[in-house]
């Protein structure tokens, strides 16, 4: 998993979580106002710029995927995959009881299933 996760406010404008994206190059924001309330991701910002919404005008919280699914520090990456798997999902927030204390995505899942692909990968960056 990643840790620290980047959160973000409800009501952050999507063009200033785009280039939090970007600056950190990351895909995902989690959206987080004491407990978590949703995720933003690359993708979600751009099917909004693709259908043309007024982006400009628009806040994560308008945005973000409501119904996140999670997974606990204690579970395994097997289970984690698992439900990434059936939820059609590529993010996946890790949390230790109510705390968020990280987020795992499919890449990290490939990446230490194949060791040295992240090396792969930079080399062609």
């Amino acid at each position: 998993m990643n840790s620290p996760v980047r959160t973000v406010d409800y009501d952050m404008a999507v063009t200033d979580a785009a280039r939090i994206l970007l600056r950190r190059d990351i895909g995902s924001l989690v959206v987080k106002n004491g407990e978590i309330e949703g995720i933003v991701t690359e993708s979600d910002i751009v099917e909004a710029v693709g259908a043309e919404h007024d982006t400009d005008r628009m806040t994560v919280g308008q945005l973000m995927t409501k119904a996140v699914l999670t997974v606990d520090s204690a579970e395994s990456i097997e289970v984690a995959c698992e439900r990434m798997r059936a939820n059609e999902i590529k993010k996946l927030p890790v949390t230790d009881g109510e705390e968020l204390v990280g987020i795992v995505t499919t890449t990290d899942v490939t990446c230490s299933l194949v060791p040295g692909l992240d090396e792969v990968i930079t080399s062609y960056q």
